[in-house]
């Protein structure tokens, strides 16, 4: 491990600068192409395709982009803990990041071209996302942990100023000068991002790899599953052996759902059946592995309880670029403002409410006598996103009749769904950091980001949903539109998982995992 000057006692860490300067850059980058990914796609790559079929394909493409951005967490954790560290993986992966870009500004015509670039940034993207926020945390320790939850914020808060100018401009960028120029600017952007990473080299704290541990989590839950107790059945094996055979079963589905979709049930039945199983019987691996271990195992599958029911929340968030911009074209406003750019408001909301909540909200909450917990902001948080998204669909009903209506009116739930956002994004940062064992935390890191895919899971189940007859036909008797009756459902899925997030937490207990030195 690195030891530098920086790292005075109860100081603000100096080298936190460059992986802020990085972290806003790549978000421009990230951002810029993101969101106008789905216009570009109405209206350029898939022209092929007939005019009814075009904006729920490409709503596809772009939730299983998504997808791909928040799995590959998985594939970058792993690398960084076992192999190459922090740093060199976010290095490396940039570098296939900055490749998709290209990618994107020279095959804007070629759906074989843009896929691939879709797929180089998803797993560069992907790859670097859990570590840039762990390698953050990695710069503190005991005595300078305080300043930590300030860092995270204005971590969060660089996100949302690179991403509040891409949302701006590059909308405006594709309209004006085309595709080339548009994905061409994120791609330098993202260049930018690298080199500055690259430069505060030296004065990092970096921590090595994770060399191969005989107490490491996989270890212990498959201990818990396989150790036999004289007398004692093993239900656990047994019910991580269903989730396996669910996750295989699931494939039997590929020509139906395609792949994308039985590949993230088969991911989530296989997490589920494994973990649920091993939490059964995880007194089983005591003796075998040291108390602490153990304990930090069980504690790694409460969290990860935590960021199942945090998936709603997500499926609802990252609809805001596609379903909220679709809905966008069809309500009125000036002949210079492009719907994508009403995602602006995103950002900036968030570049307002992180100090409002922390100077002034949450101070007022505990002078009143509540504190705002983690996990109590982020129950709050999943709510206030089901109601941005009833709010959206009482909008669609509106345009569904026929009645014109100002894009302005998508401010208010932009607004809610911003808040909704500050209280579990900001907030799952930190606390995903804070909850990992030593040993874990990238790979924590990538299971908090597999959230989004998830979610994202449930926005293409919907979307599968629809294409049936007898889906759409019972959504026809309620007398509302396809669109505004899936905008009803996931305010109801979001509403149904903050109750349950809720109750979980009341029952959850925080532990502290910031290093001692």
């Amino acid at each position: 491990m690195n030891i530098t000057p920086e790292r005075a006692e109860g100081r603000l860490p100096r080298q936190i600068a460059y992986i802020i300067g990085n972290e806003g850059c790549e978000r421009f980058s990230f951002y810029g192409m993101r969101n106008i990914l789905t216009p570009f796609l109405i209206t350029t790559l898939l022209l092929y395709m007939p005019e009814g079929q075009r904006t729920l394909a490409a709503k596809d493409v772009f939730h299983t982009f998504v997808i791909g951005v928040y799995f590959f967490p998985l594939l970058g954790g792993w690398l960084a803990d076992r192999f190459f560290g922090k740093y060199h993986t976010v290095l490396w992966m940039s570098l296939v990041y900055c490749a998709g870009h290209a990618c994107l500004a020279v095959f804007e015509h070629s759906r074989l071209g843009f896929f691939t670039g879709l797929g180089l940034i998803a797993l560069g993207a992907g790859g670097i996302k859990p570590l840039v926020a762990s390698f953050v945390g990695d710069q503190f320790d005991q005595s300078n942990k305080h300043l930590a939850k300030m860092v995270f914020d204005a971590f969060y808060w660089i996100i949302n100023f690179g991403s509040f100018f891409a949302s701006l401009l590059m909308p405006l960028f594709l309209h004006h000068f085309g595709a080339a120029v548009a994905f061409g600017i994120p791609g330098a952007l993202m260049f930018v991002a690298t080199v500055v990473f690259w430069l505060g080299r030296r004065q990092y704290v970096m921590l090595p790899p994770t060399p191969p541990d005989p107490n490491a989590f996989s270890r212990i839950l498959r201990t818990a599953l396989v150790t036999r107790r004289p007398g004692q059945a093993r239900p656990g094996l047994w019910i991580a052996a269903a989730g396996v055979l669910m996750a295989l079963g699931a494939f039997a589905f590929a020509g139906t759902l395609g792949f994308v979709i039985v590949a993230c049930l088969a991911l989530v039945a296989l997490i589920g059946g494994v973990g649920g199983g091993a939490w059964l019987q995880m007194e089983r691996a005591r003796g075998r592995h040291p108390d602490a271990a153990v304990d930090g195992a069980r504690n790694v599958l409460r969290v990860l309880v935590i960021f199942a029911l945090t998936t709603p929340f997500f499926s609802l968030f990252d609809q805001k670029a596609s379903t909220w911009v679709v809905q966008g074209h069809e309500m009125t406003m000036p002949s210079w403002f492009q719907p994508a750019q009403m995602q602006a408001l995103n950002p900036l909301l968030v570049m307002l409410l992180i100090p409002f909540n922390n100077l002034v909200l949450y101070p007022l909450l505990r002078r009143l006598g509540y504190e705002p917990t983690a996990l109590r902001r982020m129950t709050a948080g999943i709510a206030f996103s089901g109601l941005a998204w009833i709010v959206v669909g009482g909008l669609q009903v509106v345009i569904d009749g026929g009645d014109p209506l100002s894009i302005v009116w998508q401010v208010l739930p932009y607004a809610l769904l911003t808040f909704g956002e500050v209280l579990v994004s900001a907030t799952g940062l930190e606390f995903a950091y804070s909850q990992a064992p030593t040993s874990m935390k990238g790979v924590v890191m990538s299971f908090w980001n597999l959230t989004t895919t998830v979610g994202n899971l449930w926005v293409l189940l919907a979307n599968a949903a629809v294409r049936n007859e007898t889906v759409t036909g019972s959504i026809a008797g309620t007398g509302l539109s396809v669109t505004a009756f899936q905008m009803f459902f996931f305010a109801a899925f979001a509403l149904l998982a903050a109750l349950a997030f809720g109750l979980y937490a009341r029952r959850y207990r925080e532990v502290d995992n910031y290093r001692a030195v």
